[in-house]
């Protein structure tokens, strides 16, 4: 199996523990990524973009003039497409962009993400977490202690200490390891977990 070296909040080495190499080093799957993020991202989508058809423009119920005499093309109503103010043939209307992914595969993308990190050694663990109050001056200076440009932290239960404390840095995002996933595991450089976190991580995709 392989190692990860496990540090307190001051960057000292506090131990070492065994990750499981099914999650953390496995083969990366870069086309098992692609899909993940696309379904991610499309499941974000409102596909709330509408317009209005010719039965559902206002106005139009009188034939604007006689069927026969006027030398006109012979018309029943102004909200026809081709009159202003007509309605719109084959406009957007509400719809759903979401699709559908096995559970298997999600599994194996999210164990490919996590290896990716392990393997390209942007992966730190950290013991826990123990900040005396809310602050995000202290909790960049911790993650300045890392010397990390951007990270994803991901902590095991809920503490609103370290969710507050982050919320306003920039390119530092707090999930808890329930939430992990595979979009913000790539949008962020690197990956920071509490040692417990790992353990819950290990639980839910070694079953």
């Amino acid at each position: 199996m392989a190692t990860v070296t496990i540090f307190d909040q001051d960057k000292q080495q506090v131990g070492e523990r065994e990750i499981a190499d099914a999650v953390f080093n496995t083969e990366v799957k870069e086309y098992l990524l692609h899909d993940m993020v696309r379904y991610q991202l499309a499941a974000r989508r409102q596909g709330t973009a509408a317009v209005k058809n010719r039965s559902a423009v206002a106005g139009g119920g009188k034939k604007p003039f006689r069927q026969k005499g006027t030398g006109n093309a012979r018309q029943g109503t102004t909200r026809a497409p081709h009159f202003v103010g007509g309605g719109v043939v084959f406009g957007p209307q509400p719809r759903s962009y979401a699709f559908k992914l096995n559970r298997k595969v999600k599994k194996a993308a999210l164990c490919s993400a996590l290896s990716a990190r392990y393997q390209a050694e942007k992966m730190t663990v950290i013991k826990e977490f123990n900040l005396e109050a809310i602050s995000t001056k202290a909790f960049a200076q911790l993650i300045n202690k890392f010397e990390l440009e951007g990270a994803l932290v991901v902590i095991d239960q809920a503490d609103p200490k370290v969710e507050l404390s982050a919320r306003n840095l920039r390119n530092v995002k707090v999930l808890r390891a329930e939430g992990v996933n595979v979009y913000d595991i790539l949008k962020y450089p690197n990956l920071v977990l509490t040692d417990a976190a790992v353990s819950e991580i290990e639980g839910a995709l070694e079953k």
